[in-house]
């Protein structure tokens, strides 16, 4: 095959029929696991889908589909209320082409496709994250930290939706995002006030590099619900008048209830050992005397009636 031919081939998979939103470049240490996350049109939802892996559309190879069974190297997953199907490459190598499609199948027609690279190194990544998944309370704030070393400007997105710019602050999809670029080679994000639809997939933005980050929100925990109360008027007046001897709270009145209530546990079982042993003894003392009596008695009615036994037998004698 030409050179015009390919790159027209590569022109036409790229600007084809798009329905597919994916990362474009991604940088990966050799050795490591990348999650790339593609989201497809709600029309989609009950096709298959698949990693196709090869540099040009109409000769790559798939490695992996929804409908078969995942593999070591390769993994595939589909949230179908999200539309989003995420592939999981496994011990990345550097002689990787790392070429790769993500594409849906279509019955009557040509597959919809998103061509991604991911660029394997054996240093240190040009654009990374501690972690893909973070998880965070609703109502909270949670940080990333987009660690880079390529030029570039700064960004943080929502996939398939929009993005907030270093040296400002915005909302996506109704939450608060800031950027912070202070640091040398890193640029923080912070998402503040979670809400439930924050949950989903995200990337880091430097220059022509993306890494995918998921944000996981769970409602808050009862201990965290609790530790977030504001104080009554009555906490207030009660901590003027102690001064610092504030009461403890609640959750530690519960303990220190719950410490009284074994000790006292502990006492009153002391206390029926220390009179129950008296009690035994003096019961098992008696139970001595009397059989010692009732063994006595016996003895002496046995004496009696061998000494009138005898007496009877000597009259019968002298008579």
């Amino acid at each position: 095959m030409d050179v015009p031919l390919r790159v027209l081939l590569i022109i036409t998979g790229l600007t084809g029929i798009h329905s597919i939103t994916a990362v474009s470049k991604v940088s990966v240490k050799a050795g490591e696991s990348i999650s790339i996350p593609c989201l497809y049109d709600s029309e989609y939802r009950n096709h298959v889908k698949y990693l196709c892996e090869g540099y040009c559309w109409h000769s790559c190879e798939y490695v992996i589909k929804t409908n078969q069974q995942n593999s070591k190297r390769f993994s595939i997953s589909d949230d179908k209320i999200q539309r989003i199907f995420t592939v999981t490459v496994n011990n990345l190598r550097a002689k990787d082409p790392g070429d790769y499609w993500c594409a849906v199948e279509i019955n009557d027609g040509p597959d919809i496709r998103k061509y991604f690279h991911l660029s394997v190194t054996s240093g240190t990544p040009n654009l990374y994250v501690d972690h893909q998944e973070i998880t965070g309370s609703k109502g909270k704030d949670i940080t990333i930290n987009c660690y880079y070393r390529n030029p570039g400007k700064k960004s943080w997105c929502r996939l398939g939706s929009s993005c907030v710019t270093t040296g400002s602050s915005g909302l996506i999809d109704g939450t608060r995002v800031s950027i912070n670029a202070k640091d040398h080679n890193v640029f923080t994000v912070t998402m503040s006030g979670l809400r439930t639809e924050s949950s989903g997939w995200y990337q880091c933005v430097k220059g022509d590099l993306q890494m995918p980050v998921h944000v996981t929100v769970t409602e808050p925990s009862a201990t965290t619900t609790n530790n977030t109360l504001s104080p009554t008027p009555e906490s207030v007046n009660l901590t003027s008048v102690l001064g610092d001897r504030t009461p403890p709270p609640v959750q530690d009145e519960q303990q220190s209830v719950s410490v009284d209530r074994k000790g006292l546990i502990i006492r009153l079982s002391l206390l029926i050992f220390v009179v129950m042993v008296p009690l035994f003894i003096w019961f098992m003392f008696k139970r001595h005397k009397q059989t010692k009596a009732e063994s006595s008695a016996t003895t002496t009615a046995k004496e009696e009636v061998t000494y009138r036994t005898l007496i009877f037998m000597t009259k019968y004698l002298q008579s």
